[in-house]
């Protein structure tokens, strides 16, 4: 089975190492969902060094903080699920009171339209937001 995590970047790269990437999710109900990528085939956090685990943390952290700083979200999900792809990657979505699926996960069923544009700059904005924390 081909891992579609290990074959493609997953969206527009925002940051990248040797170890790890973030992207930015084309999601038309959900701008700034960005998602942070371990490069190799890891299944688990505790597959990683302690190292390694940290690197993933810094970056979760940076990564959150540059969307609270850049959208002002009323919250932040952070998820780490990967039942489909088994391969470690951590899901940070802002979400906003009026998003299609508040409070609920957005993997609910919608409670309303989509009704939040997508900035123009928002990839721009949010790789210059990663780049002042790095």
């Amino acid at each position: 089975m081909l891992c579609e995590l290990c074959q493609f970047a997953g969206g527009e790269i925002l940051f990248q190492d040797d170890r790890l990437r973030i992207i930015l999710v084309d999601d038309p109900d959900y701008p700034g969902f960005c998602r942070l990528i371990w490069n190799e085939h890891v299944k688990e956090m505790t597959d990683l060094p302690p190292d390694d685990r940290q690197h993933v943390f810094d970056w979760l952290m940076r990564t959150e903080k540059a969307l609270r700083d850049v959208m002002n979200p009323d919250k932040i999900n952070l998820a780490s699920l990967g039942n489909v792809v088994p391969h470690l990657h951590w899901h940070l979505i802002p979400r906003f009171r009026d998003d299609p699926h508040f409070p609920a996960p957005i993997w609910a069923a919608a409670q309303r339209p989509a009704n939040r544009p997508h900035p123009d700059d928002l990839a721009q904005t949010l790789r210059a937001a990663l780049a002042h924390r790095g």
